[in-house]
């Protein structure tokens, strides 16, 4: 009888579940909605209304725009926080690159891997106020494009026609905007598209070129990868050294910091190798799930300096990766036999609240602001026209 009872009740739970999951999704698309409307606007009419600081001190410009930027990343941290997917970090200890130029690579499986790593970074201090981003040229058409643009991240133009232009537009945004501004970390997805729709491709690639055949990743693209480290590599570099000298000799004297020192390797693995994607992070309705983001830090001065060499390593992090994917879904763990720290990614639900009423008041102050100066403007062609 209790059992019966039981029964019934879980399968009353599970009714009213279902019965409220679309309310509340349709709850959530109208919040991110709100988000993006009191947010976005907001953080370009600070950037705008703080334009002349850049000129007059950049550093503190750079500050504040990173710390907004910040901001902004923030809310989408909450947005895959309050739809319950969480993340779990593991494999090498990162704390040492927070602070140092860094090249990120991460494989690329959905339009998810970027909102998680949005909320990933968003709990580690220092980190998203000084990142830059590579991304799709159509990102720039979305609606984030113009905060991305503002920040000074990097839209790169797929396609063959295109890749000898991308690669030096890239080299020239590293020399004369990277270097200038505070930014530490650069984020690379060197695969160059999802894995659903490069996996053909890659295979074809790997068959010609003599390659392992991968399944859970795919043969990453060079070019970029390549470009950065020749641009910023080290020392007794001589492109960066002689292309920063003979464009802007202020440059040179910062090249010590200029310098990349870290390349930090992350693996993505979703449940069930079943990703999210953005949709889901949205509306919510998937089940709460966990992704685990797996680690591998390398000194940049570990990488190969010889162009094949350069491109061979790159490929064999892309082996490995597959590797690593391949024992987490088939048992579990990344590496078999060697016990690995987990930490799952705890967020600050009061910050959360506090970014949002910074958010909210901003908007209201902005919109008196444009309010009184249309109302400036009215009275004015009132007083000339009469």
């Amino acid at each position: 009888m209790e059992d019966h009872s039981s029964l019934k009740a879980e399968y009353n739970m599970a009714s009213l579940t279902r019965l409220i999951r679309y309310p509340t999704a349709l709850g959530r698309i109208i919040i991110i909605i709100m988000n993006n409307i009191y947010c976005i606007p907001t953080y370009v009419i600070w950037m705008i209304i703080l334009t002349p600081l850049k000129c007059i001190n950049s550093k503190a410009y750079y500050k504040i725009e990173g710390l907004f930027f910040h901001w902004l990343l923030a809310i989408v941290a909450l947005w895959s926080y309050t739809a319950g997917y969480d993340i779990v970090e593991t494999g090498d200890d990162i704390s040492e690159c927070r602070d140092k130029r860094t090249l990120v690579i991460v494989n690329h499986q959905s339009t998810a891997d970027v909102p998680l790593l949005m909320a990933n970074f968003n709990t580690k201090r220092g980190v998203l106020p000084n990142i830059m981003w590579i991304m799709d040229r159509l990102f720039k058409y979305t609606n984030f494009g113009i905060v991305s643009m503002i920040h000074q991240d990097f839209f790169i133009t797929s396609g063959k026609q295109h890749r000898d232009s991308s690669i030096r537009a890239l080299r020239e945004h590293i020399q004369y905007t990277y270097f200038e501004s505070t930014k530490k970390w650069i984020v690379l997805f060197p695969e160059g598209g999802f894995l659903r729709k490069r996996k053909e491709v890659s295979r074809n690639f790997a068959l010609k070129n003599n390659l392992p055949l991968l399944e859970y990743v795919t043969i990453p693209r060079v070019g970029a990868f390549q470009a950065i480290f020749e641009t910023m590599r080290s020392k007794d570099s001589n492109y960066s050294q002689n292309t920063v000298q003979s464009n802007n000799v202020s440059l040179n004297k910062n090249i010590e910091q200029a310098l990349l020192e870290y390349v930090l390797d992350i693996t993505v693995a979703y449940p069930d190798q079943n990703p999210l994607d953005l949709s889901n992070i949205v509306h919510g309705l998937r089940r709460p799930c966990t992704t685990y983001m797996f680690y591998r830090l390398y000194k940049a001065e570990s990488v190969p300096r010889e162009e094949n060499a350069m491109k061979q390593w790159l490929y064999d992090r892309f082996i490995e990766k597959n590797g690593l994917l391949e024992n987490f879904y088939k048992l579990g763990t990344f590496i078999p036999n060697e016990p690995l720290h987990e930490h799952l990614i705890q967020q600050d639900v009061l910050r959360f609240v506090l970014i949002n009423v910074f958010f909210i008041i901003s908007t209201y102050f902005h919109m008196k602001l444009i309010y009184k100066f249309y109302a400036q403007c009215v009275y004015y062609v009132h007083q000339v026209t009469s």
